[in-house]
């Protein structure tokens, strides 16, 4: 028997977002998943190594290189692979195209949490950051809320025009400040050390999608807007310790473990409790939802027919 290698776009045009996300909500009833996560730095390049194994689901090995400088070379900024392995011998099952488990294991992870945490009614969406991720998130979206509207915001408006014309209907932000005051949700994926997003510009009944900072220097929003939000993240043990969106104002003692209300192992906690109420959603990806969506690529695969 021959083992499937599963490219981007005919791997794509078989998946749907929303069954994605009830593949993620599935996954985390399984018992929890062991991950071994190794991140190695040469400035700020990054290589990660990160593997999982759930009982039931199998094992997962994806290996990624981020280097930040490479599109000025025109080579693209993340690199890797992922292997599939099947859970009750060990065998490999399927090697999947790594950017096509990137995209949608990235943005499927957020979108499952706006799902249960962002206004149904929400209607303005503003995307922060004009990359690949960016793109993702449009399309992420739009499944879940088909009758929104999107507004992106970028460092670089030449990017931003690049993106606005790949994607009619996109309208760029001149001003952060006010594109964030407007949104009913905001989600933003950039590489940013710099807090962008201010909590004092956030209003009543938002929802944050926080996917950029990986790193432990990184952060996309400030404080007060920790502090004005009820916080979820995707993993304890992915966020905690690891990423600066999380560690830094735990460090300092902006905030304490109690104001992180839930993971996706405690996925019913995952609702609002009012209208009003502001959330904000820490995605930090890792390897146990590499696994799930990659499990999830190949089940679609093998119904295609």
């Amino acid at each position: 028997m021959s083992i499937p290698m599963i490219p981007f776009t005919e791997g794509e045009a078989v998946l749907d977002w929303i069954g994605l996300t009830d593949a993620l909500a599935n996954g985390h009833t399984l018992p929890k998943a062991e991950i071994g996560d190794t991140f190695l730095y040469r400035g700020k390049d990054t290589l990660l190594s990160r593997a999982a194994w759930i009982d039931g689901l199998g094992m997962a090995v994806k290996t990624a290189t981020v280097f930040p400088d490479n599109p000025a070379k025109d080579v693209p900024m993340i690199n890797g692979g992922l292997n599939l392995y099947a859970d009750g011998d060990g065998t490999l099952e399927a090697i999947v195209d790594f950017h096509l488990v990137t995209k949608w294991k990235t943005a499927g992870d957020s979108l499952l949490a706006a799902r249960r945490l962002a206004r149904p009614d929400s209607r303005e969406i503003l995307i922060v950051g004009a990359g690949n991720q960016g793109r993702a998130l449009h399309a992420a979206y739009s499944a879940a809320f088909p009758q929104a509207r999107f507004t992106l915001w970028n460092r670089s408006r030449a990017n931003a025009e690049t993106m606005a014309s790949e994607l009619p209907g996109i309208t760029i932000a001149e001003d952060l400040e006010t594109a964030v005051t407007q949104a009913d949700i905001i989600t933003s994926a950039t590489m940013s050390t710099d807090p962008l997003i201010k909590g004092a510009w956030l209003r009543p009944g938002q929802h944050v999608d926080l996917i950029g900072a990986y790193r432990p220097d990184m952060r996309e929003v400030d404080d007060a807007a920790l502090l004005r939000a009820r916080v979820f993240v995707d993993s304890f043990d992915t966020t905690i310790g690891h990423i600066g969106e999380i560690n830094i104002p735990l460090e300092a003692g902006v905030i304490t473990r109690d104001n992180l209300i839930a993971d996706y192992y405690s996925l019913d906690a995952f609702k609002r409790q009012s209208d009003d109420e502001i959330t904000l959603f820490k995605n930090g990806g890792g390897a146990h939802l590499d696994l799930m969506t990659s499990r999830y690529i190949l089940d679609r695969w093998n119904a295609r027919w």
